[in-house]
């Protein structure tokens, strides 16, 4: 047993024996589960809530940058993550209409060097099922599944969710981590997601239907004209993540289905035949409409507070999703530890420290989805822009995002 593990099971047992009090978690997803375990090691119990038959996630590759493995150390599952990651050499930027590359970037040792962790690519199923294992060692966190939230009450000493079945569970708060399309958001502040009109399709493919001339350990995306693909590699090198990001020409409604590889190529024709060969290799695609939200000033109302995509869904562009997620966890537990048990106080505290960050990141998002996509003169403009840059130059512009520390989780200022 490593001496992380031990230090791990160590302050489990301590929390156990000092366990106060109980707090309702609504959702199963990475940020539930992070949430989950970053107040289980602050000695809080925790019922977790989750309207799926199982706990478990869909979905395929997810890359995690810095932060999210500064992240997941402090939650005590880094070793976990790191042992199903494929580490990559660079971040390739490159044009899908001539394939020239506009930017890359060294993540090897010199990145290591610079944001004190790596930059990876894991499958979404592997990096939840690390946080999942330490959740379900732990002996303050019980798990109820089939669950489904529709309605929050809040008084003075506590707050009570009442489920589908009109069963009540009790807690002395609430973290709303449930996604999108948030029962906890709604009723906190009834607003509506932004459906943007992107649609992305996800597939994942063995490495011998991969291409070869795309086979590279980097996440590789192609800009083109109101679209981009994205390719990088799984498991050790046996499987390969494929995305594809397309300006939809219909009304889109926000959610998740089967994809159709007749809609997919209807939209890539200026492609060049380099990254458009990837689009024949899948038997199958999941195709997301995708949605966000603008930034609110507030997420926290009493004893009741929103994480990850309930709190600030964003787009895919700067692949930070679940890493904001894992950064809003560890804030979380901290303000939580400062509070003393005061809920109110430490959920003011939580999004004091990440409402402006998260705020920034989804701009940052929207923002990069409109250099992807640059078509005519703007891609003309992109490339001479980015060209050229140095490995410097490019960290340094990554600092804000991908420097976060745990330490210094609860201040806003350093990571805006």
């Amino acid at each position: 047993m490593s001496s992380t593990q031990n230090e791990t099971r160590n302050a489990t047992r301590n929390a156990t024996r000092n366990a106060t009090g109980k707090v309702l978690i609504i959702g199963g997803g990475i940020g539930g589960l992070a949430a989950a375990l970053a107040l289980a090691r602050q000695g809080i119990r925790v019922e977790l809530l989750e309207q799926a038959e199982q706990i478990g996630e869909i979905g395929a590759g997810i890359q995690l940058a810095a932060n999210a493995f500064a992240a997941l150390d402090a939650l005590g599952v880094g070793e976990a993550a790191r042992g199903r990651t494929v580490f990559t050499d660079f971040l390739s930027l490159r044009d899908a209409v001539d394939t020239s590359v506009i930017a890359q970037v060294d993540v090897g040792q010199a990145y290591r060097e610079r944001f004190g962790n790596p930059y990876g690519v894991i499958h979404r199923v592997d990096i939840h099922l690390s946080i999942l294992e330490a959740v379900q060692d732990h002996p303050l966190i019980t798990m109820r599944t089939s669950t489904r939230v529709q309605q929050l009450l809040q008084d003075e000493h506590g707050v009570t969710v009442i489920d589908q079945h009109g069963e009540h569970h009790r807690g002395d708060a609430v973290i709303g981590c449930d996604g999108v399309k948030s029962a906890i958001r709604q009723a906190l502040i009834g607003d509506e997601a932004r459906v943007t009109g992107h649609v992305v399709y996800r597939a994942v493919v063995d490495v011998a239907n991969m291409p070869q001339d795309l086979q590279v350990n980097a996440p590789v995306v192609w800009a083109g004209p109101h679209c981009h693909l994205v390719h990088y590699p799984l498991r050790g090198g046996q499987q390969y993540n494929l995305v594809v990001t397309f300006h939809s020409r219909e009304q889109e409604t926000w959610g998740v289905r089967e994809g159709s590889k007749e809609e997919v190529l209807s939209y890539f024709d200026g492609i060049h035949p380099l990254p458009h060969q990837m689009l024949d290799r899948p038997t199958s695609w999941k195709r997301w409409a995708t949605a966000d939200r603008d930034p609110v000033e507030r997420w926290s109302f009493g004893r009741a507070t929103l994480l990850g995509d309930a709190a600030h869904p964003m787009t895919q562009y700067v692949a930070q999703g679940a890493c904001q997620a894992l950064e809003d966890a560890v804030t979380l537990g901290a303000a939580v530890k400062a509070a003393d048990g005061d809920y109110a106080a430490a959920f003011k505290r939580y999004e004091q420290a990440r409402i402006p960050r998260t705020a920034r990141v989804l701009y940052a998002a929207r923002d990069m989805g409109r250099v992807y996509h640059a078509k005519g003169v703007d891609r003309l403009v992109r490339n001479s822009l980015w060209t050229g840059r140095t490995q410097a130059q490019f960290y340094d512009a990554l600092q804000w995002l991908h420097g976060w520390r745990a330490d210094q989780c609860l201040s806003a200022t350093p990571w805006l």
